[in-house]
């Protein structure tokens, strides 16, 4: 059955009350899954339940239910200009591709355990392969190992509308991460070929290598490398951190994903869209199932070393230059900095100097982390610290040194990309804010090169990077809705 689909009585004139809407809700969650053109409101199913299927004027249908989302009440002659701009999308397909992803890696508490060019990796790669090859798509790999799907357009000599993610994970990760954007890219090269339709444009679909930079660092390599951001050797002469005798090169040899292409050629995507579950609590908290991220923050990663004396535990308090106590105090302080001004801020590590029962630390090294969404938040932060770092070395009597150790910029994304995804959450009427995007991702470093677009789902309680991270059926499919149509527009539309 289709939600929104129409009857128009013989004879009847736009605006008669003869002109009548068949209101033909779907009847339960799974039926809101196989029609794609249902609202993915989550409160579908209640009406569903009380309608049935109804031939009623379309002014009456308004008036008796002004809760019906617009989009249930169209014309049949609007109706049929949407579907000539549009195709049927398969959130069930896409929910069950997800699914069957998730198995491979899968870990006993539910999470994944699929590091950058492992096995698991390239057991993900060869199924991504395989269905893409079956919907009617070339696949290319290049020389950092990243795959693309393309499915071609009417117009040999366009530039391709890229639409990407990755399908490596962190040690003890979640489902979605990643895979949500990959499958969703698939999920449209399937609706064209199970169509029969193409766009002006070539679309493909990027898998990034190395997204999470867990098994190789940094993190984000792979588009890093194809954005010419990092350089192509040192991206394949990182070590493994779990095995430093194997480098990222020898990975890709190993695992037979060494590609010939050339990872510059992605410079040249027309457009390029990333989907990701959001990896906080906002949208979920605000009952919002799209967001719209205007513009990626800027991080910056610094080391700081405290340099102290050591000595006994069992000798006095007095004069002690403990560094670890000094590093301590930095610790709370990023915290307090964040608190006040807005930002974020984390001692990811410390690492010890002598590291032993007895000793009083007189070395401590702490690697730390900053971002904050305004422009010059992240330089506002930098110096509240460093002043907070110069009062207590003086007070504690220890040295520190203080070095940036990398960081990633602020990055905006396309206005006209960016509008393509409002059009068209608005057009299935989902609600959606924009939102700055605290986490990198790849779209961070191809938004700097390529005209980009990055859109958000909710996830349960914004827990991301876990076993438990985990998405609703509705979020997916909200997603689809959303970016699909926008990437179809951006490829020209259906040819």
């Amino acid at each position: 059955m289709s939600c929104g689909r129409l009857a128009r009585g013989r004879g009847c004139r736009k605006g008669d009350a003869a002109f009548r809407v068949r209101l033909h809700a779907p009847a339960s969650a799974g039926d809101r899954q196989r029609d794609p053109a249902a609202p993915a409101d989550l409160h579908a199913a209640a009406y569903a339940r009380t309608m049935g299927g109804q031939d009623i004027p379309i002014a009456a249908a308004r008036a008796r239910h002004p809760e019906l989302p617009p989009a249930w009440c169209r014309s049949p002659r609007r109706l049929a200009g949407e579907r000539r701009m549009s195709i049927p999308f398969s959130p069930d397909r896409f929910w069950r591709s997800l699914e069957e992803m998730a198995r491979i890696g899968a870990t006993p508490d539910g999470g994944v355990r699929r590091l950058a060019l492992s096995a698991e990796d390239t057991e993900a790669r060869a199924l991504l392969r395989d269905w893409g090859l079956a919907a009617g798509c070339s696949v290319e790999v290049d020389r950092l190992g990243s795959m693309y799907l393309t499915y071609a357009g009417a117009d040999p000599g366009a530039a391709p509308v890229a639409v990407g993610s990755h399908l490596d994970s962190v040690p003890t990760g979640g489902r979605y991460d990643g895979p949500y954007g990959v499958l969703l890219g698939l999920e449209i090269l399937r609706a064209l070929h199970e169509a029969g339709r193409r766009t002006r444009a070539p679309i493909t679909v990027v898998n990034w290598t190395n997204e999470e930079g867990s098994r190789f660092s940094p993190s984000m390599s792979a588009s890093g490398g194809a954005m010419g951001l990092i350089d192509e050797a040192k991206v394949l002469a990182a070590p493994d951190n779990f095995d430093p005798s194997i480098t990222y090169g020898d990975a890709l040899r190993q695992t037979g994903w060494a590609g010939d292409a050339d990872p510059a050629m992605a410079r040249n995507f027309a457009a390029y869209y990333e989907a990701h579950i959001e990896q906080g609590p906002i949208l979920e908290r605000e009952g919002i199932p799209i967001g719209i991220v205007t513009h990626c923050i800027g991080v910056e990663q610094w080391t700081l070393v405290f340099t102290g004396r050591d000595g006994h535990v069992g000798s006095p308090m007095a004069g002690r230059q403990d560094a670890l106590a000094a590093a301590s105090e930095l610790v709370l302080a990023l915290e307090r900095i964040a608190i006040a001004t807005g930002g974020m801020a984390t001692a990811t590590r410390l690492t010890l100097e002598p590291d032993a029962r007895g000793n009083i630390p007189s070395v401590v090294r702490v690697a730390a982390n900053i971002r904050h969404p305004d422009e010059d938040g992240n330089a506002r932060m930098t110096a509240a610290f460093r002043e907070d770092v110069a009062e207590l070395a003086a007070r504690r009597g220890v040295r520190v040194e203080i070095e940036r150790a990398g960081g990633y910029p602020r990055v905006p994304f396309a206005p006209k990309l960016l509008d393509s995804l409002r059009r068209a959450a608005g057009a299935a009427q989902l609600r959606h804010r924009d939102m700055p995007g605290p986490i990198p991702q790849d779209a961070l470093h191809v938004g700097i090169v390529v005209p980009s677009a990055l859109m958000f789902i909710p996830c349960d309680g914004g827990v991301s990077h876990h076993p438990s991270e985990s998405i609703s059926r509705e979020w997916c499919a909200a997603g689809l809705a959303a970016m699909g149509p926008a990437v179809i527009e951006a490829a020209g539309g259906l040819a």
